[in-house]
């Protein structure tokens, strides 16, 4: 079985490859790829494979976005952070969906459905299925503590996350500051890529809290956030197009 395997998260790339060999110690994981546009070139140099594990939002953008570039024979098993009511809709349209952290047994059952329709695979439906994953899946509010209390972060009031010594703080545009219990990592699969941009280690940022963007030195840029940000804030030289690309949507 020649498996392409489509995932971002180096972790999430291994493990997911160790699981398939002990599930089917013959499969060959051709190759990990991390972004829309290295998807599409592999697609189009080499021998379509016998299965593809794709997750939905990797580096560069929606993994939807291959299909509209290159044409994909093989089936798909989509791996997938988001809401499992929004992908048990499409379950009659690939292979399967596996919701991560994915479970062997799962995992097993994709590749039981794959060894067994392997011939008579229903085309998928991306486009609707890119819509759903766009309008319900993203995570609208977060869970916070307020002295003794627990209330609702609107994601809409957060200006900007973010992350020190292991800890992950939320600062809305009014100044105020409150704990989530979510790496920076995790919120790569919960935000809106059109509303968020990580552009550091540490911080993740929200389009309308830059107030102005400056050049600096050796091609970073500086940005001003409203509120203010306790240290001065850059975008690297390397994120720096990527970053340009996302403010012009």
């Amino acid at each position: 079985m020649r498996t392409l395997v489509i995932e971002d998260e180096i972790p999430a790339a291994r493990r997911l490859s160790k699981m398939l060999v002990a599930a089917r110690p013959s499969a060959n994981i051709l190759d990990t790829l991390d972004s829309v546009e290295g998807s599409v070139r592999w697609l189009r140099t080499f021998p379509a494979p016998d299965l593809i594990f794709m997750d939905i939002q990797i580096a560069d953008g929606l993994s939807f976005d291959i299909f509209k570039q290159v044409e994909i024979t093989a089936p798909v098993v989509f791996t997938t952070a988001f809401d499992q009511y929004a992908v048990q809709a499409f379950k009659v349209s690939a292979v399967d969906y596996l919701l991560k952290p994915i479970d062997p047994k799962d995992l097993e059952i994709a590749l039981q459905k794959f060894e067994n329709q392997r011939f008579k695979q229903s085309p998928l439906d991306i486009e609707a299925l890119s819509r759903l994953i766009k309008k319900e899946s993203f995570k609208d509010r977060f869970l916070v503590k307020t002295g003794q209390h627990l209330t609702f972060l609107p994601t809409a009031d957060i200006a900007y996350f973010r992350s020190s010594g292991g800890l992950t703080q939320a600062h809305t545009s009014t100044g105020k500051k409150f704990f989530i219990e979510h790496t920076l990592e995790e919120l790569e699969n919960l935000l809106d890529p059109r509303a968020f941009f990580r552009i550091s280690r540490g911080l993740f940022i929200r389009l309308n809290s830059i107030q102005k963007i400056h050049p600096h030195l050796n091609g970073r840029l500086k940005l001003e956030l409203t509120p203010a940000s306790p240290e001065e804030v850059f975008v690297s030289r390397e994120r720096a197009g990527d970053f340009k690309i996302w403010l012009g949507g």
